[in-house]
């Protein structure tokens, strides 16, 4: 069995048509929450379900998600389309390290799973939220604001991640950052939501402390 076959039926021909015309009317996602840490909005799990809803049933195809097996510290996702008259699927397996092992972290990671996993899979041409664009560099330098919290107060509002340490530092430009290190690797993608990006010449992950301002 090849990769492709695991994740279709034989056939989905009537599968294809029935997404064609699902794309066709599809309403991209409203950007209805917003990262504290970013400063950014995005389409939240429930704003992509209720933007793709309508156009997928419309065409007889069911939306189906759970869990599957996977490694230690690890969530898996499945989610798969199911069209009702031809019985034909196709699905995608998305697998996430978890930012902490505990309910709440496995809760985080199965929602932000949920939301990739669906509009990847519908083709929704949506910014579900900006992750490591948020991150890039900035080519112009935008003014400076004033930090309205301490630095410790600052490390308190971020995300606790197993193995991750937060640290203040003060950079070349005299803005205050904050550096991320430690077991990273497996939580780059929780980091990046957040806003840090990776220094190569450091080995570190590393933010400002507070955004610039727009």
């Amino acid at each position: 069995m090849t990769v492709l076959e695991e994740h279709c039926s034989s056939d989905i021909g009537e599968l294809a048509k029935a997404m064609v015309r699902v794309q066709q009317t599809l309403n991209p996602a409203c950007k209805d929450a917003k990262n504290p840490f970013v400063k950014n909005r995005y389409a939240s799990l429930n704003s992509v379900i209720e933007a793709s809803r309508e156009a997928l049933a419309a065409q007889s195809v069911w939306v189906a998600q759970y869990p599957v097996g996977a490694e230690s510290d690890h969530l898996a996702l499945v989610t798969k389309l199911v069209h009702a008259e031809s019985g034909q699927w196709q699905s995608s397996l998305m697998v996430m390290p978890l930012p902490k092992n505990d309910p709440q972290g496995y809760g985080s990671a199965l929602t932000y799973a949920r939301r990739y996993g669906l509009a990847t899979l519908v083709g929704m041409v949506s910014e579900i939220d900006d992750d490591g664009i948020s991150a890039m560099p900035e080519k112009v330098q935008k003014p400076v604001q004033v930090l309205s919290e301490s630095p410790d107060q600052i490390l308190t509002g971020l995300p606790r991640l197993d193995g991750v340490t937060y640290r203040t530092m003060t950079a070349n430009d005299g803005r205050l950052c904050i550096t991320a290190s430690g077991n990273t690797q497996s939580k780059k993608a929780f980091l990046q939501e957040c806003g840090f990006r990776w220094d190569g010449k450091r080995k570190l992950w590393w933010r400002y402390a507070q955004n610039q301002a727009a």
